[in-house]
């Protein structure tokens, strides 16, 4: 599978997902590490993707949505952008909102299915 297909796959497939280096509980940057903690902050569940551990997607994930910087956090399949931008919809509360909608449209259509 190509390897913008697996990416795709992975944004599709889960209602919140965030690249980031590291892991939620072992982040590798600063960056990752705040992008992950509002989204642990939010209370929904969430997927991630450690770049560090997968070279094809670090090299090609900037190219999937056209945004150069990691972390990325995807919810409901659209990108809502890196750590600042999470940190001020966490902050505003937009975050948690956008998350809480993402898991039940998922859980709604796999009810569904």
């Amino acid at each position: 599978m190509d390897v913008l297909d697996r990416i795709r796959e992975q944004v599709e497939g889960n209602p919140v997902v965030i690249y980031m280096k590291g892991t939620p509980q072992f982040p590798m940057c600063g960056f990752s590490s705040r992008a992950a903690e509002a989204l642990k902050a939010c209370g929904a569940p969430f997927s991630y993707v450690n770049v560090l551990a997968d070279q094809e997607i670090f090299e090609n994930l900037p190219r999937y949505a056209d945004w150069p910087t990691f972390p990325q956090i995807y919810v409901d399949g659209e990108l809502v952008g890196g750590c600042d931008i999470t940190l001020e919809l966490q902050a505003s509360g937009e975050l948690k909102t956008m998350m809480e909608k993402a898991v039940a449209k998922s859980e709604a259509a796999g009810k569904s299915e």
